[in-house]
């Protein structure tokens, strides 16, 4: 039973690890740049230089995005539960360096999805003018404003993507098994 327990465990910890390191890998190698890729442009009807299809290019990424730090979410959620079942089955407290990776890259996620991601989506909207009431210069300030954040979106993304490899590395390790067994356990002859 005890087997069966830590085997559920490792598997839990190992799949939700790979599925979040896989999934800020693909977003960010495949999909992301897939939006603005000559082929999507013509979708949009139009190419990289067209305003109208570099606006939905960049609306459809945007709608993917939501989704994805929706995985973080749940994924960083997961992260945390594992760690807490771990501390608890094994009668141990929670290691810091993993508790502090998985804290940062679901606060990160957090702050992506609820902080970055939704500003940019009115920076977006103010850019190209959708509605119609915008100036220029209301255009211009949020275009500049747009290239800040997207470059601090991608920067926290590049922290993800270590922290995340980082925290797949350390999940898939086997903990020394002799390191839990109390002094009661060996006896002297």
């Amino acid at each position: 039973m005890v087997a069966a327990v830590i085997g559920l465990m490792r598997f839990i910890g190992i799949a939700n690890a790979a599925v979040w390191f896989g999934a800020a890998v693909f977003f960010t190698v495949a999909v992301g740049p897939a939006f603005f890729s000559t082929q999507m442009l013509t979708l949009f009807g139009g190419s990289a230089a067209d305003p109208n299809a570099r606006y939905y290019g960049g609306a459809a990424a945007q709608v993917v995005m939501e989704r994805y730090y929706l995985l973080q979410h749940w994924c960083g959620a997961i992260a945390l539960l594992h760690l807490a079942w771990e501390g608890w089955y094994f009668g141990r407290s929670i290691r810091r360096l993993p508790l502090a990776v998985v804290l940062v890259l679901f606060a990160l996620g957090l702050a992506g999805g609820y902080g970055i991601q939704p500003r940019l989506q009115r920076l977006h909207k103010t850019m190209y003018n959708v509605g119609g009431d915008q100036t220029a210069a209301q255009m211009e300030v949020a275009r500049r404003s747009f290239g800040v954040w997207h470059g601090l979106s991608q920067a926290a993304n590049l922290v993800v993507l270590i922290g995340l490899g980082i925290y797949l590395w350390r999940v898939q390790i086997v903990p020394d098994q002799t390191r839990f067994i109390g002094p009661a356990r060996f006896h002297l002859e």
